[in-house]
C-alpha cells in the first residue's frame, strides 16, 4: 500500500506533467494558470533539491525553492533582452535543464558509491 508521501510524489509529478503538456500544445485551459507555473516552479526547485538530498532539509527545500525561481527569472530576462519571448519554449527550456539536473543526481550518486569502494580498501 502506498504511502501519504509517494501519494503526494506522484500527485505532484502529474500535475506538473499535465502543465508541461498544456503549455506545450498551447491549450486554451483553466487549468494552465494552474499547472505551467507549477511546473515551472517544481522541476527546476525539486531537481536541485535532490542534488542536496545528504544536506538538512530545511537547507535543501530553501535552496531548491531559491534555485527555481532564479532558473525562471534568468529564463525570461534571456528571453526578452534577445526579444525571443516564447511559453513554449521557456517550458521546453526549463524541462531540458530539470532533465541535466536529474542526470547530475544520477552521476552524483553514482561516484559516492565508486568513493566507498575505493575507501574501503585503502584503510
Amino acid at each position: 500500500m502506498p504511502t501519504d508521501r509517494e501519494v503526494l510524489k506522484w500527485a505532484l509529478i502529474l500535475a506538473c506533467a499535465t502543465g508541461a503538456v498544456v503549455a506545450l500544445a498551447d491549450l486554451e485551459s483553466p487549468l494552465r494558470m494552474i499547472f505551467t507555473p507549477l511546473f515551472l516552479l517544481a522541476v527546476p526547485g525539486f531537481a536541485v533539491a535532490g542534488l542536496l538530498r545528504d544536506r538538512d532539509p530545511l537547507t535543501a527545500i530553501s535552496v531548491g525553492v531559491t534555485a527555481g525561481l532564479l532558473a525562471n527569472v534568468l529564463l525570461a530576462t534571456a528571453m526578452l533582452s534577445f526579444e525571443s519571448w516564447s511559453p513554449r519554449a521557456g517550458v521546453a527550456t526549463i524541462a531540458v535543464l530539470g532533465g541535466f539536473i536529474y542526470v547530475l543526481r544520477l552521476l552524483q550518486r553514482g561516484s559516492g558509491s565508486l568513493r566507498t569502494e575505493q575507501g574501503a580498501g585503502s584503510g
